[in-house]
């Protein structure tokens, strides 16, 4: 059920704002990769969810292009 909430959210945003979302995402993985390198990270799941909800974030962009 979150993850619904989550690309409903997704779909209703305008397409500069999940550009933005989409960078601030990007910028997330990229610290929690480097966190994960110098061993201080403790929840490595989180760089799965990270990247999971990059790509739902690139799939609503991608839809809204094509429609």
């Amino acid at each position: 059920m979150k993850i619904n909430k989550y690309v409903e959210e997704l779909n209703n945003k305008s397409a500069a704002e999940l550009n933005e979302e989409l960078v601030a995402a990007k910028k997330e993985l990229f610290n929690l990769r480097f966190q994960n390198a110098t061993n201080q990270l403790d929840n490595t799941s989180r760089i799965r969810e990270v990247r999971k909800n990059i790509a739902r974030i690139q799939t609503v962009i991608t839809q809204k292009a094509n429609a």
